[in-house]
């Protein structure tokens, strides 16, 4: 029993690490606590080399619905952070929904992290992304390890899946994983994607009318509740569904969630997105998303060509010097360079 939830947890932290990187070279390397660098060409290489190459999609969460919306940011929100995104006002949104790893043929029940990457259309033609998972941390403290893991998970050409010894390899010299997997050795997939709760993993800054900075993290949580998959619901489920139970969720109503910012406190940690905040911080809605339409993912809808980059961002929130957090911009770039040119 205990090597079947090993197994499931590392299984899972891997693609949760998938999950959160797949792409202006701000930071051009990326490094380990043992000194290794990594290049975001060879970060992207790791994933062609485990997933395979798809020409013209992305290297990771390939699999995705479109979705558009609108947010409506609270005074609470406004008081922290100067963003237009807070202005009370209804900012557009468009909204891409999907699953990690860089497997078009991944199924929906499969223990892969729901993604949830948003674009805000701010007044004056300005931008805000915002892409979240559905676990609360991450699984690598450095760009170089979440390389390593993602090597470690290539799938053995005679089995066709990850070999378990080198999973278990990484995990015994990659010690900053193993939060995340305990944490996934006890949950399972969320039922639908408007029934997660999505993460920000890392941690950010708020910058308010004045200038003073306050370190925050947030999660949009869905009114429809969280709701995890049984183990009898994963084995019966279809291939795919949460695309059409999207679509079908938003034809009957708009899909809702709350922007939940946790502020943190001196001593909380801002550049390691391994460890979590207390959950006694101090808390305050932000905003509201309303997800009101979804579409099938192809050429022509508004989500396909948009490269979800998480530090394009407005005035008003700012990076914090988290290194997987700055890695992922030159990441995207080279995954989205890729996805434009059809390789």
């Amino acid at each position: 029993m205990k090597s079947s939830l090993f197994r499931r947890g590392a299984r899972f932290a891997f693609l949760t690490l998938a999950s959160a990187t797949s792409t202006a070279p701000m930071l051009a390397l990326g490094a380990s606590a043992t000194g290794a660098e990594i290049t975001a060409p060879q970060m992207i290489d790791a994933f062609e080399g485990t997933f395979g190459v798809h020409p013209g999609q992305r290297r990771n969460h390939i699999k995705g619905t479109c979705a558009a919306g609108e947010f409506v940011g609270t005074a609470d929100a406004a008081a922290l952070s100067r963003s237009a995104l807070f202005s009370g006002k209804t900012i557009p949104v468009v909204a891409r929904f999907s699953l990690g790893g860089g497997s078009p043929e991944v199924p929906d029940a499969a223990p892969a992290p729901r993604g949830m990457a948003l674009e805000f259309h701010l007044p004056g033609a300005a931008l805000q992304h915002i892409t979240m998972i559905n676990v609360p941390i991450f699984a690598a403290a450095s760009p170089a390890s979440f390389r390593d893991a993602i090597l470690a998970a290539k799938p053995d050409p005679k089995t066709g899946q990850p070999d378990p010894e080198k999973l278990k390899a990484y995990a015994a010299t990659h010690p900053d994983a193993m939060a995340l997997t305990e944490l996934a050795s006890h949950h399972t997939p969320t039922a639908n994607y408007y029934q997660t709760t999505y993460f920000s993993i890392h941690t950010f800054k708020f910058v308010d009318a004045k200038g003073s900075e306050h370190l925050v993290k947030w999660r949009f949580v869905p009114r429809d509740g969280t709701k995890e998959m049984t183990a009898a619901e994963m084995k019966a489920a279809p291939h795919d569904f949460l695309e059409k139970n999207l679509i079908e969720r938003t034809r009957k109503g708009p899909a809702v969630w709350d922007m939940i910012v946790y502020v943190g406190e001196p001593g909380d940690p801002q550049d390691n997105p391994t460890l979590a905040w207390p959950e006694t911080r101090k808390h305050f809605t932000a905003g509201t998303l309303t997800i009101t339409q979804a579409t099938p993912q192809q050429k022509g809808t508004a989500c396909e060509p948009i490269n979800f980059d998480p530090l394009v961002m407005a005035d008003g929130i700012a990076p914090t010097n988290d290194p997987v957090l700055l890695f992922r911009s030159p990441a995207y770039a080279v995954s989205f360079g890729k996805r434009l040119s059809g390789q």
